[in-house]
């Protein structure tokens, strides 16, 4: 199975590309001229960046603080071409007490097990290619400001609507608390 390995990146951003609404968002993972490339769900993104948040303010809540982040946040767009190496099935974010690091894997496949019985070395019929994976391992500082960036490219989307909640197109849309007339 191909593994990409970031033990630590130079770079690991969140981030989206599109305008809103048709927005595809990625993980990228980068040092020296190797990157590799994520692409997941916006609700993916949001439950990373709260996982991560989550998991420092319980193990590590002075070095994985917001200041300490400060000197490690990026705000730079993702790093183009923006062609996935595979699509996100499954995540992990767990925390490494001997190293004091957050681990975060990433998986083209649902479940762990199913790995285990495939050959490392055949292409697959569903995907066209081999099993992937992408570890990150970050210090708590820099943990939290991928979290930092985990919800700022969330911001620029469509509107909530303030009736429902649901996203707003720019034409608005069927809103199910106005009994399906278009708002």
């Amino acid at each position: 199975m191909p593994e990409h390995v970031y033990d630590p990146p130079e770079r690991f951003v969140a981030g989206s590309v599109g305008p809103p609404g048709q927005r595809t968002f990625f993980l990228q993972a980068g040092d020296g001229d190797r990157r590799t490339t994520v692409s997941l769900e916006k609700e993916q993104v949001r439950l990373l960046g709260v996982s991560l948040g989550e998991l420092l303010d319980e193990v590590s809540p002075e070095e994985g603080s917001e200041d300490a982040a400060a000197p490690f946040v990026d705000n730079a767009p993702l790093d183009g071409p923006f062609d996935d190496d595979f699509r996100m099935q499954r995540l992990s974010v767990a925390w490494d007490a001997g190293r004091e690091r957050v681990v975060l894997e990433a998986f083209d496949r649902p479940e762990a097990e199913d790995l285990l019985e495939l050959d490392p070395t055949e292409d697959y019929p569903w995907t066209g290619r081999v099993p992937q994976s992408l570890t990150v391992v970050l210090g708590p500082a820099r943990a939290r400001a991928f979290a930092l960036r985990c919800t700022a490219s969330l911001e620029g989307g469509r509107p909530s609507c303030p009736f429902c909640g649901q996203p707003l197109d720019p034409g608005g849309h069927v809103c199910p608390r106005a009994n399906g007339y278009k708002r």
